[in-house]
């Protein structure tokens, strides 16, 4: 028995193991780095003290995933471009850059600037030519506007910085244009959650929620209302706070008793790519929650 359980564990593909210590570990330094905030806030503040936490970790894995299973990779980067596999290496490598600095909030200012630069080529070069050349493919424009998200969530982070640093005039401008794409992406996903409700909710790919989940189309459609609501909540700029303390506290709820669910049964397959994918909607959606935290937390409690 101790045999075949070790033989299991070694036979484990590298890209999963490197994927998923690279998420514990950013994990535990987050969490240390923002230990003094979380004590201090009440009741969904605590949630929203953690947004740096769900936005820093799942850059750690995609990371990891760019250095330990680029073959997955390599096959997005356009055709066109030179040296492909130097800037699959190179993505990886900023992206566990930018899961460090957000992680102990060092030169954040920086690292969610250029992420969200570079998060807004990749839409650019990658997802929008891919959905005009489908364009009745939702999933292409799913994904079109959950970058655009992640690209924002990065801005607000950098806006938020830079508030802190006296520069609000440049800070506030950030914050405003991550505001306005996370509220696109909510409403965009709460229409395709009455849309699609079979779907995996939070952000709504072409995965399937697994049968086994009880109330499954009662959540889709829960989250659906949340997203649209919160959305026009955020797009108009009334009680942002709420609207985004709710929605991303929502969000973190369907990551943890959703998808870690969906990833435990993805770690359990032999095949490695369904536990790259099962890691890859985990970290999308805390993603997600973390970029929508983030706005939550860049607004004034007077709001």
């Amino acid at each position: 028995m101790h045999s075949i359980t070790l033989a299991a564990f070694f036979e484990f593909p590298r890209t999963a193991v490197s994927m998923c210590a690279a998420g514990i570990l950013l994990f535990l330094i987050a969490l240390w780095a923002a230990r003094a905030e979380i004590a201090r806030a009440r009741g969904l503040d605590k949630i929203v003290a953690s947004s740096n936490l769900c936005f820093a970790i799942p850059l750690a894995v995609f990371g990891a995933l760019h250095l330990s299973g680029v073959d997955f990779v390599l096959p997005l980067v356009p055709s066109y471009m030179p040296w492909r596999l130097f800037w699959a290496y190179f993505v990886g490598c900023a992206l566990l850059a930018a899961s460090l600095s957000i992680a102990t909030k060092i030169q954040v200012r920086w690292s969610g600037l250029l992420f969200g630069i570079m998060m807004f080529l990749f839409v650019g070069m990658l997802m929008i030519p891919g959905a005009l050349a489908t364009p009745r493919d939702r999933i292409a424009w799913t994904i079109v506007v959950r970058e655009s998200s992640f690209a924002g969530g990065g801005w607000i982070l950098a806006g938020t910085a830079l508030r802190e640093q006296g520069r609000g005039q440049g800070g506030s401008k950030l914050i405003t244009v991550g505001r306005v794409l996370i509220a696109i992406a909510a409403i965009f996903y709460g229409v395709e959650h009455f849309l699609h409700p079979a779907n995996v909710p939070g952000v709504p790919l072409e995965k399937m929620t697994p049968v086994w989940i009880p109330g499954r189309l009662f959540i889709d459609y829960l989250t659906g209302a949340f997203l649209v609501v919160a959305g026009v909540s955020i797009l108009l700029n009334k009680k942002t706070r709420m609207a985004a303390t709710y929605l991303g506290t929502w969000i973190v709820l369907l990551v943890l008793f959703i998808y870690g669910p969906i990833l435990i049964a993805s770690l359990a397959d032999p095949s490695t790519a369904v536990k790259v994918e099962g890691i890859n909607y985990f970290a999308d959606t805390l993603l997600f929650a973390g970029a929508i935290l983030a706005l939550a937390s860049a607004t004034p409690r007077t709001d």
